[in-house]
């Protein structure tokens, strides 16, 4: 099974990356779950045709109890993709890194993967600020690998050396690695030279390079993505290309994660105040 993070600064494109990452997953015959770790909750809307999904925290909210199936707060998108969003607090009000780790809790109570048992689960995390929450997905071995999805901005590239830095911190207790760098272009002066400077001096890879076009909006406006609208064209290849890596890398034993549980374990606490 891949678990496979992916971080990035607010507004970079790392729910569209995602999303078509899961589309190209599900259009190779996996069996795909994504799971939208932002209080925005807007994840998974190009896989549901547009459709918003309401989030875990907003149900315990409005029932004040929890769900007793995944289909109360589950639904299938393209190609079949098990989509799920965990929202947050009310505004102004509570931690959203604690949203993360109710819906987790929630999830592992509702033997989620046991019953899935997907092929791949893409969580899609906030990077902003790497708090207890959000670092949930790394620090508690949920994902054994991470992709960090910048462009060549001063703010998104700050953002993600914070996210590498927070998966190195928990490198010595075998939990999640970083896999590479997805550069999701802005069209800024010396982008790819600056990525790579980036990626270098850090020892990481760029595992894809996605360019700035107007189809991502295009695909957008639909509720899809491109490589459901498009998946023939130049983009939609590129997802297909990371996919088939990423599955030859897990099929190969390369991908280099520890034991990690086969629900997603109890967190007690996100280390934040309340």
């Amino acid at each position: 099974m891949i678990k496979l993070a992916i971080y990035g600064k607010g507004g970079i494109g790392k729910s569209t990356v995602t999303s078509n990452l899961s589309a190209a997953f599900a259009m190779r015959g996996k069996k795909v779950i994504q799971i939208g770790c932002d209080p925005k909750a807007d994840s998974t809307g190009n896989l549901l045709a547009g459709k918003s999904l309401m989030p875990v925290m907003n149900y315990l909210r409005e029932y004040d109890e929890d769900p007793t199936s995944l289909e109360e707060i589950t639904a299938r998108g393209f190609g079949n993709v098990l989509c799920i969003e965990t929202g947050g607090p009310t505004p102004g009000l509570g931690c959203a890194g604690r949203g993360i780790i109710s819906t987790f809790n929630l999830l592992d109570d509702l033997r989620l993967l046991e019953r899935e048992k997907p092929d791949v689960v893409l969580f899609d995390v906030l990077g902003d600020v790497v708090c207890g929450g959000f670092a949930a997905p790394i620090r508690e071995g949920y994902a054994e690998k991470v992709l960090i999805v910048t462009s060549g901005e001063k703010m998104a590239l700050y953002a993600a050396g914070n996210i590498n830095s927070a998966v190195l911190n928990f490198e010595d207790r075998g939990y999640a690695s970083v896999e590479g760098i997805i550069l999701n272009r802005r069209n800024v002066e010396l982008e790819r030279e600056k990525v790579e400077t980036f990626a270098r001096e850090r020892g990481l890879r760029i595992v894809a390079d996605i360019p700035r076009d107007r189809a991502f909006q295009t695909a957008e406006d639909q509720g899809r993505t491109i490589v459901e609208l498009d998946p023939d064209g130049t983009i939609a290849l590129k997802f297909f290309d990371l996919a088939d890596r990423l599955l030859a890398e897990e099929a190969g034993g390369m991908m280099s994660g520890t034991d990690t549980p086969h629900g997603f374990g109890k967190l007690e606490d996100c280390g934040c105040p309340m």
